[in-house]
């Protein structure tokens, strides 16, 4: 039997593999959760800052450098609370420092 190959969308290799259905909520989860503590992170911070894995009640916030990762550390109480709030169950942020890719 010959098989083809052909190019499959992301969404839809996403949706038929269950592992990476999971991924991809997780992913989605994330980003909405940074849209939700957006305002309360300094305009001037917010290119720094990307949205980062979910593990259980913990969320990893993705920072460029590691002083707007210092001043980032002081907002993790008001950004916990913002998703509390929210309906999101985080007990904990995490920071990573990293850099973008684009």
């Amino acid at each position: 039997m010959i098989r083809r190959h052909h190019p499959v969308p992301v969404h839809q290799a996403a949706e038929e593999a269950p592992s990476l259905a999971r991924l991809a909520q997780l992913a989605r989860e994330s980003g909405e959760r940074l849209k939700a503590v957006q305002s309360c992170i300094p305009a001037p911070l917010r290119a720094s800052v990307r949205a980062g894995p979910i593990d259980g009640t913990s969320w990893c916030l993705l920072v460029d450098s590691s002083a707007a990762a210092a001043k980032l550390r002081q907002l993790l109480p008001v950004l916990q609370a913002r998703l509390n709030s929210s309906g999101c169950q985080v007990t904990s942020i995490r920071l990573k420092l990293g850099s973008h890719k684009t």
